[in-house]
């Protein structure tokens, strides 16, 4: 009879293993990931009904503030090297959990309608160039590698008087997509979300590689959910979603 109850709760503890680590964490998201996370999401909360995904989405260096500043959040996924190396001298990742898991590109888009062209960034110091859409480079990474590739051609300073901040690369997309810029500093996958509204001018050749890093928070108190989501992003069916939307394998 004991050997037979022992069998029993064998059998109730393997049932029961994948669900033990079962929480809801919260998956802070670049503002450019917001797509393909929210559809990676429901993918991983269709195969692990007892795993609950809040997502948050927003500009990278807006992200690393909120966690510096007590926000409960279980997983990084930011669009840049920098604001993640900032993450862990700040101690905030565990750094055995970072992974690098997607690629993107900068490109220059425009309104849908308009018959600007772009062979060069020169030309951008035309008149018919009124106003162009950059994200913040202080915080936000795609204003950063806009910033970069502007001082490496000395236009910088000079479309300075050009140049309208946004608070991160969607809001740039929405500028372009409205008209309400001439053209703005977005990411190749953003401005596929958008073909019937805006149109790409130009790819932006960047120093660095557009590079996506993911961690697990040190303060996660479901980390072991927090890692079975980052390995979901990392699989075939995460990556999957990720080419769907335009982003590359690193």
């Amino acid at each position: 009879m004991i050997k037979t109850r022992s069998i029993i709760l064998a059998s109730l503890l393997a049932v029961a293993a994948p669900y033990a680590s079962a929480a809801e964490i919260t998956v802070s998201a670049a503002a450019s990931l917001n797509n393909a996370f929210k559809e990676i999401a429901a993918q991983y909360e269709k195969q692990y009904p007892q795993g609950k995904i809040r997502l948050n989405s927003a500009g990278s260096g807006t992200l690393l503030q909120q966690v510096l500043q007590g926000a409960p959040v279980d997983v990084l996924a930011f669009a840049d090297q920098e604001t993640m190396d900032k993450a862990a001298a700040e101690g905030v990742i565990d750094t055995q959990t970072r992974r690098d898991f997607a690629l993107n590109s900068l490109v220059i888009a425009a309104p849908l309608n308009s018959k600007l062209r772009i062979g060069k960034l020169n030309d951008l110091e035309s008149e018919r160039f009124d106003r162009i859409a950059v994200s913040n480079p202080a915080g936000v990474p795609v204003g950063r590698y806009s910033k970069a590739v502007l001082e490496k051609a000395g236009l910088w300073q000079t479309l300075q008087p050009k140049i309208i901040n946004t608070q991160h690369v969607r809001q740039s997309l929405d500028y372009v997509a409205r008209g309400e810029v001439d053209a703005g500093f977005v990411y190749h996958t953003d401005a596929a979300l958008m073909k019937n509204k805006v149109k790409v001018l130009k790819t932006v050749p960047t120093e660095k590689p557009v590079s996506y890093p993911i961690a697990v928070t040190k303060q996660s108190k479901a980390a072991a959910e927090a890692k079975r989501f980052t390995a979901y992003v990392l699989s075939p069916k995460g990556r999957a979603v990720l080419e769907k939307y335009g982003f590359k394998k690193p």
